[in-house]
């Protein structure tokens, strides 16, 4: 299985202040696509000068607490969330996947769980 991306992602309902501190820390926003999937979570990606990565996902529902999860793309979805799945993992969507025009994503739960967000980006 080829990793491509490997990083940490902050789920909140409170992005500013988790900008705030990773922006005194040197990082600066990368992008901010908004509207992902039916939970129309919007994402900040932010980069430091050292080329490390940070997520911040911010869903339209409500959250008793932050939670972290590592994002992890790949080069093929199937065979990473056949893996997954194979160890135990379930998606957080039931059956279903975030399909947009360049990328097909699934939160994936270990089952002491911890996060992955699995991604694909489609070229």
């Amino acid at each position: 299985m080829k990793i491509t991306t490997f990083n940490p992602q902050i789920i909140t309902n409170d992005p500013e202040s988790i900008v705030k501190v990773f922006e005194a820390l040197g990082f600066e926003k990368h992008h901010n696509p908004q509207g992902i999937g039916d939970l129309k979570v919007e994402g900040i990606r932010m980069k430091d000068a050292n080329g490390f990565y940070l997520d911040i996902s911010v869903p339209d529902m409500k959250l008793p607490k932050d939670l972290t999860a590592i994002r992890m793309n790949v080069y093929d979805f199937d065979e990473a969330y056949k893996l997954l799945t194979e160890h135990g993992f379930t998606n957080f969507y039931g059956d279903k996947t975030v399909e947009m025009k360049s990328s097909k994503s699934a939160i994936m739960i270990s089952p002491s769980g911890y996060i992955i967000n699995l991604v694909q980006h489609i070229k």
